[in-house]
């Protein structure tokens, strides 16, 4: 079967499904997108409009890609993306499995490691993405990304190398996508920059400004390099990551006087859009997040390989204690001074 013959379905239509399936679907025809509500509707009726956040002068461009309603309109799909989160793969994966079995190849877009356990019980041929963009959906479905890709494709051990090579020849049409052979580095690697998630979140970097900008540098740049210390101790070694700060430049962020790199901080925040987590919480008034697979996992490695991890540990008690309806951030003096209290504790 050529490429063009293959039947791709995204599902989940939120920033990520929404602005890589736009960028693919002008240079390939079998590309389909399924959503539900709104989302599905503005699919139908409006098309896919992505933008570049932080330049001026991007003109807007609107993709119209197929859409289904159901998954029975598409039981044939050879490929099937998910774009949801880890919390929603269980009930996703065993609605696919149903009307689909396990003929499809997976390529599955969640932050973390969870959908690496959750996947398998359901298919025997899933390739794992991670991204290494931010984008943030601004209405369905509006979409307002950082930079176009690059994704990062593989398998935790390695196989399913022609379907690897499939997936890479379709995607790169759209946007910069590139097999790696270290896949558990790679994940490891993002799952740091993720940690900003739950720091923007609790003082609304992105939704609204900062009590204190310096403050806030002083929090992400630990909250980081904290990160860093920990998945090495576990045995993980960086992954380069386009357009994303190296470690070497997480550990000076953490170690440099905060007016020697403030500027150069606050120019390179004003690049990022605001993150998913913030998206869920902030906007949405979810109490469902993220925070348990990114942070959470990050603070479990940090316990079982014996490495201090007071701010991240904060992060999660106090996202854990507020994140739900009606939550309003916190002024980054409080955050910090929480983090303080748990030093004292010795965490």
């Amino acid at each position: 079967m050529s490429l063009k013959q293959k039947k791709i379905l995204f599902v989940g239509a939120g920033a990520i499904g929404a602005s890589v399936a736009a960028w693919i679907a002008p240079h390939y025809e079998e590309i389909y997108i399924m959503d539900v509500g709104e989302a599905q509707d503005a699919i139908k009726s409006d098309g896919i409009t992505v933008y570049q956040a932080d330049n001026p002068k991007q003109t807007h461009e609107t993709v119209h890609v197929k859409t289904i309603a159901s998954i029975e309109e598409l039981t044939d799909a050879d490929i099937i993306v998910l774009c949801v989160k880890n919390y929603s793969l269980p009930k996703i994966a065993e609605m696919l499995k149903a009307s689909t079995g396990d003929t499809p190849l997976i390529v599955s877009m969640a932050n973390g490691t969870e959908n690496q356990q959750i996947l398998p019980r359901y298919f025997s041929k899933v390739i794992y993405c991670v991204i290494s963009y931010n984008a943030r959906r601004d209405k369905p479905v509006v979409v307002g990304y950082q930079k176009k890709g690059p994704l990062l494709i593989g398998t935790p051990d390695g196989s399913l190398r022609d379907e690897l090579s499939m997936v890479s020849d379709i995607f790169n049409l759209g946007c910069e996508t590139i097999i790696v052979d270290r896949f558990h580095d790679a994940v490891h690697s993002k799952i740091v920059m993720n940690l900003t998630n739950g720091l923007d979140t609790l003082v609304g970097q992105g939704y609204t400004p900062v009590s204190n900008f310096s403050v806030y540098q002083k929090l992400l740049t630990h909250t980081l390099w904290e990160g860093v210390r920990i998945i090495k101790a576990a045995g993980f070694r960086e992954c380069k990551m386009g357009g994303m700060p190296s470690f070497r430049v997480i550990h000076l962020g953490s170690i440099l006087p905060v007016f020697l790199t403030h500027a150069a901080f606050k120019k390179k925040i004003k690049t990022m859009v605001m993150s998913s987590m913030t998206q869920d919480v902030l906007l949405r008034g979810s109490g469902t997040s993220e925070i348990d697979s990114l942070t959470g996992y990050i603070v479990g490695l940090a316990e079982k390989y014996h490495v201090s991890a007071p701010y991240n540990k904060t992060i999660l008690r106090l996202a854990k204690d507020k994140f739900g309806k009606g939550f309003e951030p916190m002024r980054c003096e409080d955050v910090l001074s929480a983090v303080k209290e748990s030093k004292k504790r010795g965490e």
